[in-house]
């Protein structure tokens, strides 16, 4: 009973939150909110907020600097849209209903099934008397969210009441005249008894709010979380030993002891250790999803260490003789001479000791006896595509048991846009399994109760469940009659602090967060909230404040020239090659120092452009022409590469990468993307190919790189290849900053620049790439990686070209694309 008491009172908690939130948000003016977004008026806002901090005194003092710049996110994402070259289309709908409950109006509208423009719950609308057309606006209007659809209804929630809801004490919000009048028209025909021609409304659809609601309500539990106060003050009272500590079999052990590193081994270690947080940094090319992995082993088959140790210092009987223990199992248990009756009728999928293994072979993983401490883990990533990539690996290699064996458990991937390649164990394929079989046909009709209870069912017998965050906290995982014992969030640092807490919730006992906060943060639209560290992740504040992180040093992806740089800038040098990374990633290319492991090509005669549709974005033709002579003299001398699985194209800005597309589709035609993979830094995080071209565009005379100077942009920009990285760009603009001008004078001090001039195509012809051959005195040259300040002897001019080769690093992040304008 006290469990219904207590999950009774989480969902008030949760309908507070979620009326609060649709108060203050349904509460807005849009035309208000469009002439605060202007850039002058932008700084007006920054005074009232209060910065992340790195710790908290409490929840108050925590939800007062997190709540208000949550709202000014969901601003930025009302607002995102209205310019947008594929906008929402106005339409037109009949109120059949108009209700009040609890200070909203409801109100039930047409909706038509054959609508081009999907809705769904949480989406924010807005609602007007008069049509939207162009750049006129109607004089009355206001907000409403989508709460369901009933048929061809859609259930509406608006706000018309005149009473503000106030977001912090320090901000003074009301409402205008001229709102409120709009407001009152809006009730008054709503509410009217006109007949229903007459009272219809325009519809014009701006976001969906599902995952910022989430976000929300996962931010105003804060003080019930039970790691609270971890969160606030980034320290642990204990860090779990002794008693608290769990142990892993000997066989698991010595597995993990000879297939992992010593980084690995010691993440592992304090996870074992039951320390509450365990922060795991992975650096590009270190093993991170392996890690991971192993992780999810130790903890499925780990038990308490003191059951063990209580196992060893049992007392003895007398000790029998084989004979006499013979006959007292033979007395004991008669079937041992024969058949156990129990056999004779096997388990179903989900009895003790069964648990099937997942979507295309139903034959049950069987669990040995000793394995009583089995925990229960959920598996969070800020995406799809990040959690995907855990799944198929772990569909791939498995896991590990006790004794050292491999096997796959019994997992569930949750959410929307499963990759085709985890599908058959998506909930949503698992379900449609089932009813289809004949055996569950007979059990259970078809209606949506049975569905319901068969997705309560397979999430309820999954032994690690996997979803994103925002969808870690949708009604699908409340319903299951199981908790989480383990959460592990990997990207940790690529999200909001607020989507961090969703997962949390799930009452967990032990929380593994991974990532690099030295690769790309959280997306944050909303410029008012990143000015104030709303993408600060909960991973890096706590690493800021001083809380203890393990993290992965060996790399396995990079030439060991391209792993340098990285390592000094970004990992103060802490990162290792793994054994014989350089053979694994030296290619035939290498042959020509102009592609090399890392060569600067400094198009000093180049200049940027701005998008004419004056949005920030950036284009460099010079770059764009270069970069097309460069790929089709790579792929002419090594066919090899003429695949988009080998080489990328990446760039900083949309403009850039579209102007590459439309080229490579001009030359190569609707196939382009089969050759070359073309895409911003964010959308290559956590990728990696054998070549990555990176054009920098920014050239101009006042040095000014706009967010190329964003080091994280730079750690991920550069670091994708796992042979050759290959970076075009302005030497002199790059130099006004500070990394920038390191990266190039480094290669500029050890001879690994090329100066380009026009006519470019010089540049490749027969006869300079004669002179690009690298000479075996020149190959035996030891270790050209730590940016000596006295260069090497293998550099030489050729043809009026300062060649050169330098390094860099890959990265191991998510697909979270776009960011981009200055």
């Amino acid at each position: 009973m006290a469990i219904d008491k207590g999950k009774f009172q989480e969902d008030e908690e949760e309908a507070s939150a979620v009326a609060r939130f649709h108060k203050i948000v349904l509460g807005w003016d849009y035309k208000q909110l469009a002439k605060e977004n202007e850039r002058e008026n932008r700084k007006d806002s920054k005074g009232k907020l209060s910065v992340v901090k790195n710790t908290y005194k409490d929840a108050d003092d925590y939800f007062e600097t997190y709540e208000p710049l949550l709202f000014e996110e969901v601003k930025a994402q009302i607002l995102q849209n209205q310019d947008a070259e594929e906008a929402s289309v106005c339409k037109m709908r009949l109120v059949m209903e108009c209700s009040e409950a609890d200070g909203f109006h409801i109100l039930l509208v047409t909706y038509e099934h054959e609508e081009e423009e999907y809705l769904a719950p949480n989406d924010l609308l807005l609602l007007s008397i008069e049509e939207v057309k162009g750049s006129s606006f109607p004089s009355s209007y206001g907000f409403a969210v989508v709460e369901n659809r009933q048929n061809n209804l859609l259930r509406l929630r608006m706000y018309l009441a005149e009473e503000v809801v106030q977001i912090t004490k320090n901000t003074k919000y009301s409402r205008t005249e001229p709102f409120i009048q709009s407001l009152s028209n809006m009730r008054s025909l709503i509410t009217s008894s006109a007949s229903l021609l007459d009272k219809r409304v325009f519809s014009l659809k701006l976001c969906s709010l599902s995952t910022i609601i989430r976000e929300y309500i996962a931010l105003r539990s804060i003080s019930s979380l039970p790691f609270k106060d971890l969160i606030f003050t980034a320290a642990e009272k204990s860090c779990g030993s002794g008693d608290d500590a769990w142990k892993i079999s000997g066989p698991l052990h010595e597995f993990f002891t000879e297939n992992l590193n010593k980084s690995q081994k010691e993440a592992i270690d304090v996870g074992l250790s039951r320390r509450s947080f365990v922060l795991i940094q992975g650096p590009p090319g270190t093993g991170k999803t392996q890690t991971i992995l192993s992780i999810l082993g130790a903890i499925m088959h780990a038990t308490p260490a003191r059951v063990q140790s209580k196992e060893r210092g049992l007392k003895r009987r007398f000790q029998m003789t084989i004979e006499e223990k013979d006959n007292h199992w033979a007395q004991a248990s008669p079937w041992m001479l024969n058949v156990n009756p129990r056999d004779a009728i096997m388990p179903e999928d989900g009895d003790d000791g069964f648990f099937p293994t997942s979507g295309n072979d139903m034959k049950p993983e069987v669990v040995d006896s000793n394995r009583k401490y089995r925990k229960r883990v959920l598996v969070c990533a800020p995406s799809n595509s990040a959690l995907d990539e855990i799944v198929l690996r772990l569909l791939t290699t498995g896991l590990r048991d006790e004794n050292a064996q491999t096997y796959t458990p019994k997992i569930v991937r949750i959410g929307v846009r499963a990759h085709h390649s985890v599908m058959s164990v998506s909930l949503d394929h698992l379900v449609a399994q089932k009813r289809g079989s004949a055996v569950d046909k007979q059990k259970q009709g078809n209606t949506g109760s049975d569905v319901d209870s068969i997705r309560t069912s397979i999430l309820d017998e999954a032994a690690i469940v996997f979803a994103t965050l925002s969808f870690s906290g949708s009604p699908l995982l409340a319903k299951s009659n199981r908790g989480f014992d383990v959460v592990i969030i990997d990207e940790a640092a690529q999200a909001v602090e607020p989507a961090t807490l969703i997962p949390l919730a799930t009452r967990c006992k032990q929380v593994f967060l991974v990532g690099d906060p030295k690769q790309l943060p959280a997306t944050v639209i909303s410029t008012v909230a990143q000015d104030a560290g709303y993408g600060t992740s909960m991973f890096e504040r706590l690493q800021k404040a001083g809380y203890p992180v393990n993290m992965l040093k060996t790399q396995y992806r990079m030439h060991p020239e391209i792993r340098s740089f990285p390592s000094k800038e970004f990992y103060e040098e802490a990162l290792e090659d793994g054994a014989d990374i350089e053979a694994q990633t030296t290619r035939d290319w290498h042959k020509y120092r102009c592609f090399g492991p890392f060569c600067f090509f400094d198009i000093h005669e180049g200049r940027e452009s701005q998008h004419p549709g004056a949005t920030g974005s950036r284009v460099n033709l010079d770059e764009v022409e270069f970069v097309l002579l460069m790929y089709h003299r790579l792929v002419t001398m090594y066919p090899e590469l003429k695949s988009s699985s080998q080489i990328a194209i990446i760039s900083p800005y949309n403009y850039q990468v579209k102007t590459l597309k439309d080229r490579f589709k001009e030359m190569f035609g609707s196939e382009s993307d089969k050759l070359v993979d073309i895409n911003t830094v964010d959308g290559f995080q956590g990728r990696e190919k054998d070549v990555a071209i990176f054009s920098c565009v920014r050239a101009n005379d006042k040095g000014e790189i706009g967010f190329l100077s964003n080091s994280h942009r730079m750690n991920v920009g550069i670091t994708r290849a796992k042979s050759s990285v290959l970076v075009v760009g302005s030497a002199a603009t790059l130099k006004s900053d500070p990394l920038w001008k390191n990266l190039v004078e480094s290669a500029e001090k050890r001879n690994r620049l090329f100066k380009v001039s026009k006519p470019m195509s010089d540049f490749f012809s027969e006869e300079n790439m004669e002179t690009m051959k690298v000479r075996e005195k020149d190959m035996e040259i030891p270790d050209a990686l730590e940016f000596e300040d006295e260069a090497p002897p293998l550099a030489a001019n050729y043809v009026g070209n300062d060649d050169n080769e330098f390094g860099d690093g890959g990265g191991d992040e998510d697909d979270a694309a776009l960011a981009e304008e200055d």
